[in-house]
């Protein structure tokens, strides 16, 4: 389904093919060669959303940029079923079997595995391995297995997760480290400039 948002129409090359339950919403451009099959969700907001030549986006994604993020994919890549990738750019000839996050950056020839994750504003450098439920974080990217989550909140806590995916600074102490009143408040309002989507 092609979803027209705000007078932004997705931009399909005629040799891609697009799968019935897909849903492709916004400014979003998918090159030429590329398939994205079952249940997949494509969709600009704010920010483009950009797919090269010869990519393959499997069943039951998402793939979204923000108001401060565009997506930038480019050729030869390979995207998994179920998963999520939000404001980020990912170089040619990578495979992605799970989650990329807002500012993060995966150069060519990279693989990141089934539940590795790539956080905010994590850079890996080209030919990168994230092994399975192994996190990468920092610029230049860390890799830390999942028992390690002291190591990973110190480098989380220099990334400044809070400020770059809601825009809020920080909070300490035990729990959400998040003001979460202001996090939904600010969510629900981006998201309702869809209320006046139509189906193409």
């Amino acid at each position: 389904m092609l979803i027209e948002h705000q007078s932004k129409r997705p931009n399909i090359d005629p040799t891609a093919y697009v799968a019935p339950t897909a849903v492709i919403c916004g400014d979003v451009a998918i090159g030429p060669h590329t398939h994205v099959l079952f249940g997949a969700v494509i969709e600009a907001h704010g920010a483009p959303v950009r797919i090269g030549a010869q990519c393959v986006v499997r069943e039951n994604l998402n793939i979204r940029s923000t108001s401060r993020n565009a997506v930038e994919i480019g050729d030869n890549v390979l995207i998994g079923p179920l998963c999520s990738l939000k404001g980020c750019i990912v170089a040619d000839e990578c495979f992605l079997a799970t989650g990329v996050n807002q500012g993060a950056v995966i150069r060519r020839r990279t693989e990141v595995r089934i539940d590795g994750v790539v956080h905010v504003r994590s850079v890996l450098p080209p030919n990168s391995l994230v092994p399975i439920k192994w996190m990468a974080v920092g610029d230049p990217a860390e890799m830390f297995p999942p028992d390690k989550h002291e190591k990973i909140d110190a480098v989380l806590a220099k990334m400044n997760f809070a400020e770059e995916v809601y825009g809020l600074q920080r909070q300490s102490g035990i729990g959400v480290d998040m003001d979460m009143k202001k996090v939904t408040q600010r969510e629900a309002s981006g998201l309702a400039d869809h209320r006046d989507d139509r189906e193409l």
